[in-house]
């Protein structure tokens, strides 16, 4: 019979292995080095409407109207969370069901953030959760912060994101009638939707035209526009990894505060199901959990999907970088015996 010592060593080795073939760790490869192909047209385009976008911004701290600053911070929330409610949870993930009207206004609410129709962002996202960080990910963060952040839409699209874009499946959302529809008119009602009559409303109550647009349009549309994009950058590159330190998704409180509870990254990459987003269960730093919330209580809102907190913890132990709040490796109530267990199963990295 052999030692106790062995005995344990030999059974640890044994529920690691288990763990890892239920939910194995895939270590993501690094891109591949290539030059830019640079699209000169993207870059004089993006370079303008940012510069307009911070006259905008002096607008609307400095000049316009209270009434019409706030209608641009509310046009802010509306188009949020058509991408985070609307593109990301709902419709790239799946992760809770809506009814008729609740699709419809979050189709509505993503038209006026302008990020492309449902059916192409869910597509990129769908790309970069199962590529992610490699020459397959429309904005693989293993290029670099500006490359994640808004390069990728300056330069010539990866070969690899075309050749694997044909083999991802969206027959599941091209056969909802609301998305359909949005793609066929989107150059119709995006320009009504984004500028037109956010121009226009604020006119209702005095605030000139000018005012108007830079600040409910340009200025809206530029802030939504990188908030949104400091999810694909910001949150790849700094920050904690609780739940998963072999991807470079991590957590980070600033992101999530600015964009609508998005930036709890690390959960969110290695938990993509999860209507939350996150672990959190308060709307402290997730104001789109709170709406899905308020949807499923008025009856439009259903079948939310999330994870129990038995998965949670052992992902946590297993795969996490000591971070966790609970059961990190600074928790004062876990005892030396405890700690040698966990390192067992998790060593922690130089």
């Amino acid at each position: 019979m052999p030692p106790q010592g062995q005995q344990n060593a030999e059974s640890w080795a044994l529920f690691e292995a288990d763990a890892k073939a239920a939910d194995p760790i895939i270590v993501p490869p690094s891109a591949e080095k290539r030059k830019w192909e640079i699209v000169w047209r993207n870059v004089i385009l993006f370079a303008l409407l940012h510069l307009t976008g911070l006259y905008g911004a002096y607008l609307f701290f400095f000049k316009a109207m209270w009434s019409t600053s706030l209608f641009a911070f509310i046009l802010y929330i509306c188009s949020g969370l058509g991408i985070t409610a609307g593109a990301h949870r709902l419709w790239a993930h799946k992760s809770y069901k809506a009814k008729l009207p609740l699709r419809v206004m979050l189709t509505l609410f993503n038209t006026i953030a302008f990020q492309d129709s449902v059916l192409d962002w869910a597509r990129d996202h769908r790309m970069h959760h199962k590529y992610s960080e490699t020459d397959a990910d429309p904005h693989n963060a293993t290029r670099g912060f500006f490359f994640s952040h808004v390069g990728w839409l300056l330069v010539k699209k990866h070969p690899q994101i075309k050749a694997k874009g044909k083999t991802l499946e969206m027959n599941d959302l091209w056969a909802d009638p609301v998305l359909r529809f949005q793609k066929k008119y989107y150059l119709l009602i995006m320009p009504l939707c984004c500028f037109i009559l956010p121009t226009y409303i604020p006119t209702l109550w005095g605030e000139s035209l000018w005012n108007a647009f830079y600040v409910c349009a340009v200025f809206r549309y530029v802030y939504v526009l990188n908030v949104t994009w400091l999810v694909n950058s910001w949150a790849h590159l700094w920050g904690s990894k609780p739940y998963d330190r072999h991807i470079n998704p991590v957590e980070t409180k600033p992101v999530s505060l600015v964009v609508l509870g998005e930036g709890f990254h690390n959960y969110h990459h290695t938990f993509p199901w999860d209507y939350k987003t996150a672990e959190l269960g308060d709307y402290s730093l997730n104001f789109t959990k709170m709406f899905i919330d308020s949807m499923a209580k008025i009856g439009l809102a259903y079948d939310l999907k999330t994870v129990s907190t038995e998965i949670i913890e052992k992902r946590v132990k297993r795969t996490g970088d000591g971070s966790h709040s609970v059961w990190g490796w600074d928790d004062k109530d876990v005892n030396a015996e405890e700690k040698k267990v966990a390192q067992i199963i998790n060593p922690k990295e130089e």
